[in-house]
């Protein structure tokens, strides 16, 4: 990060780590085209380390230049991939364990995948279902949770309706559909995180969505992949993690008088639901996009301190914030009146039980916060007080209370706070300077 002097209107936030999810995807397709892929503005956090270490166990080539964030994969085609020669070891990463377990389903090998103790108590039914109904030989080896067991062999297509709104859930069944005898088919009821369904394009793959207004069975998406005999090697640049931006977006509306421009941030529609809650929240928010930015939208975002209040957040923006509630929550202590975050299930499954833990920690703090069966009610404009909470390792509940820790004025101590690097290497560095810079 660079940082403007006290002269200029704004701090300058020059960079945030590469996008997480596009980083995991690119590495992966990479691994399976023909020749060699240079992608820059890469993720080094530890999940996108896990996918790297698995892809490497498995024979692939990748060289790393982390001062530079640019990788080379050397791709050794769809079929290309070893038999690793010990158990996946996907730590902490729920997307490395889905994704591959895709890819792994059309190997002619067997492999095993497992993780830490909070990737074995995620849900994996929601993959392996889909994936045996593909003739997957795939296994878990623990009720449904991590470890899985894969036998590779052949796969058929199937047209799958997915309850779940999980880009995890689809691009397992996308990845495996690339070696399917025929098309495979995923409907949705509102479109989740597509950074899989562009990549695929790029690399060649014949995939297409449809959009469909009124449907009986209320799904609306369909997304269509085809047998694929060759994935083509192409320059990826991956902009900034707009999950990343956000814990600073957050601290620019909380904290008095504070302004930034947070540069090349993603702006995928499919994940820019948080500044559409913040602009009906009553926050100043400008966008300015970068032009000729490819398949993967990015732009600069202006945000500065603002009187905010409460809205309603439910239906279709949930899957385009999901990562984002538990700052969104944080934010809202901070806005008059009542904000309510229904629809949003899918967080008691993420690393830890975010409404759960999101309720019982900010209430330490004096937040008037009620937990409910698929969200959360928070009565704003109430003061916090330092107390003493715990993360549960689950990286994005360390990093908002981090937030929350410089808007008060610091004496939060956050339990588990080292688990921010799985996906934001020194965090705590960069909110330290930007908030100083703000004074």
């Amino acid at each position: 990060m660079k940082y403007s002097n006290k002269n200029e209107a704004y701090i300058i936030i020059d960079s945030v780590p590469g996008d997480k999810s596009i980083s995991h995807r690119a590495f992966m397709l990479s691994a399976i085209a023909e020749g060699s892929t240079y992608i820059s503005g890469i993720s080094i956090c530890r999940d996108c380390l896990s996918t790297i270490n698995c892809l490497q166990s498995m024979g692939i080539k990748i060289d790393i230049d982390i001062s530079k964030k640019t990788a080379i994969v050397h791709g050794k085609g769809l079929y290309g991939l070893s038999k690793p020669e010990n158990v996946l070891d996907c730590q902490n990463s729920a997307t490395t364990m889905r994704l591959l377990s895709g890819i792994l389903s059309a190997m002619p090998f067997d492999s095993v995948l497992s993780g830490d103790p909070s990737l074995k108590k995620r849900p994996m039914k929601r993959i392996i279902e889909p994936l045996k109904l593909m003739n997957g030989g795939i296994y878990s080896l623990n009720h449904d949770y991590a470890p899985l067991y894969i036998k590779g062999g052949k796969l058929n297509g199937i047209k799958y309706f997915s309850n779940i709104p999980s880009a995890q859930v689809k691009s397992a069944i996308l990845f495996a559909g690339l070696y399917a005898g025929n098309t495979t088919t995923v409907l949705e009821p509102e479109l989740s995180r597509n950074h899989s369904e562009l990549m695929l394009k790029d690399f060649g793959a014949g995939i297409s969505t449809d959009y469909f207004k009124d449907t009986s069975d209320g799904f609306h998406i369909s997304t269509t992949i085809s047998n694929t005999d060759k994935l083509y090697s192409h320059d990826i640049h991956i902009p900034g993690d707009i999950s990343s931006a956000a814990y600073f977006m957050a601290a620019a509306l909380i904290i008095p008088e504070m302004h930034v421009l947070i540069r090349n941030v993603g702006i995928n529609p499919t994940r820019t639901g948080i500044i559409k809650v913040f602009k009906q929240m009553g926050a100043y928010v400008n966008i300015y996009p970068a032009e000729n930015s490819g398949s993967e939208p990015y732009a600069d975002i202006e945000i500065k301190s603002s009187q905010l209040h409460g809205i309603v957040i439910e239906g279709s923006v949930i899957p385009t914030l999901i990562d984002e509630l538990p700052v969104i929550c944080a934010v809202s202590c901070f806005a008059q009146g009542t904000t309510i975050i229904k629809d949003a299930a899918e967080l008691k499954v993420k690393e830890s039980d975010r409404i759960a833990v999101m309720c019982s920690e900010l209430s330490k703090l004096g937040a008037d916060i009620t937990e409910t069966c698929d969200g959360m009610i928070i009565n704003g404009k109430k003061t916090l007080r330092p107390s003493k909470i715990n993360s549960y390792h689950d990286h994005r509940i360390a990093m908002t209370f981090a937030v929350l820790n410089a808007a008060i004025g610091g004496g939060i101590n956050i339990k588990g706070s080292e688990c921010a690097d799985i996906s934001y290497p020194g965090f705590y560095n960069e909110l330290k300077k930007v908030c100083q810079k703000s004074y």
